[in-house]
């Protein structure tokens, strides 16, 4: 025994050498996977695609809905999709004007998620609300007492997340409005 308690004594330096060799080794390996790895990172063209794409097959949606609906919509600059189906009277609104108008919130499926029946009429002061910028646009668009449908593609509804309630990820959303009169 005493032979053995010898030999595993000189070899005690080699384990500890070989221990930190190996430690290094394994952290040296963990860093570079996580720092000096290359990752696949999509240059701005390809990204630029995928954009496009994406708003094409929304766009296809929103077409093949306004068909199975018979509307004849029309699109803005910014990919709202509107008509206006009474036009009330006075002047259009503008930012920063007060707005009260009833409205009913459903997916493209016809689900509805919200609408003033549940929770009234929404006063608001466009530019300034927490409203999804295509229902600001829209409501650009009106006139006290005026009528309207507006879908808003995700780009201009609740995004990538949603709400968070009842609108889901990248949802298109059917806004039908009517604007209280003065």
């Amino acid at each position: 025994m005493p032979g053995d308690l010898r030999t595993l004594n000189s070899l005690m330096p080699l384990r500890f050498i070989f221990f930190v060799l190996l430690s290094g080794t394994l952290i040296s390996c963990r860093e570079g996977s996580v720092n000096n790895s290359p990752r696949y990172r999509p240059g701005k063209d390809v990204m630029a695609d995928m954009n496009r794409y994406i708003i094409q097959k929304d766009r296809e949606r929103i077409e093949s809905y306004c068909e199975r609906k018979g509307l004849s919509m029309k699109e803005s600059p910014t990919g709202l999709w509107y008509i206006v189906v009474k036009e009330g009277r006075g002047n259009l609104f503008q930012e920063n004007d007060r707005t009260i108008f009833d409205y009913e919130c459903r997916l493209l499926d016809g689900t509805e998620c919200y609408s003033s029946k549940e929770s009234g009429p929404k006063d608001v002061i466009l530019g300034r609300s927490e409203l999804p910028a295509g229902l600001h646009e829209g409501l650009k668009l009106l006139r006290p007492g005026g009528e309207a449908i507006f879908i808003l593609p995700p780009f201009l509804a609740y995004g990538l997340i949603g709400d968070g309630k009842k609108i889901p990820p990248r949802a298109t959303v059917v806004y039908y409005i009517s604007v209280v009169p003065e």
